[in-house]
């Protein structure tokens, strides 16, 4: 390995973007730039690259010209909304650990009947099937028929968590629309389109430590 023309003898050295280094006398080139899309999912995809059981991916659904990305979080087959990717696999582990505090926001819909008090109780948190989940905002938008549409808010993002809390409420539900990840919004997005984030927003949103 070389360093500016000169032969590395070991491996503690500092390099900065403006280095020049070669790898058996090839250059290796600058690191490709953080990018992050907007996606929304629709429902009957799997949120993954490769699905043994051949179900239709959320990866071979994207528009050709998108460079390999992943998912930050994911989305169940039956769920539907915003799903975010990355070319940069470190910032989406980032994205979803809980300790960062972002929330995640849905709008479901489901078959039965609750009242907002008893939505209320999952600010403290509820335990369902020996796993505990964290303080739930819940807020009863409306009854349509047989079914509620509650718009929920979530900071852990276990799996299924919306679907498993609902349930222990005596709720199915029906329609699970996730509308924004954090500080970014769903919004009019159509389903199956993907819109990049613009890099401004991202350093606006993410601080410091978005390189």
């Amino acid at each position: 390995m070389k360093l500016n023309g000169t032969v590395l003898d070991t491996p503690a050295v500092k390099v900065t973007q403006a280095d020049k280094v070669q790898v058996d006398g090839r250059p290796i080139g600058a690191a490709e730039a953080t990018r992050v899309w907007r996606y929304h999912k629709p429902t009957g995809l799997v949120t993954t690259h490769r699905d043994p059981a051949g179900r239709p991916t959320v990866f071979e659904h994207l528009p050709e010209n998108l460079p390999r990305v992943i998912s930050v979080g994911r989305l169940d087959l039956t769920s539907e909304g915003l799903l975010l990717l990355t070319n940069d696999g470190e910032l989406a582990r980032k994205l979803e650990l809980p300790s960062n505090g972002w929330v995640r926001r849905y709008r479901a819909r489901a078959f039965g009947r609750v009242t907002q008090e008893e939505l209320d109780h999952l600010k403290d948190g509820i335990t369902v099937d020996g796993m505990r989940y964290g303080s739930i905002d819940a807020q009863l938008e409306r009854g349509q028929g047989a079914n509620s549409w509650i718009n929920v808010a979530i900071t852990e993002g276990k799996n299924r968590e919306v679907r498993r809390v609902l349930d222990a409420l005596g709720l199915k539900v029906n329609r699970l629309i996730r509308v924004s990840y954090g500080p970014f919004q769903l919004g009019a997005l159509e389903p199956g389109a993907v819109e990049e984030i613009p890099r401004k927003m991202l350093k606006d949103q993410l601080g410091k430590d978005f390189a």
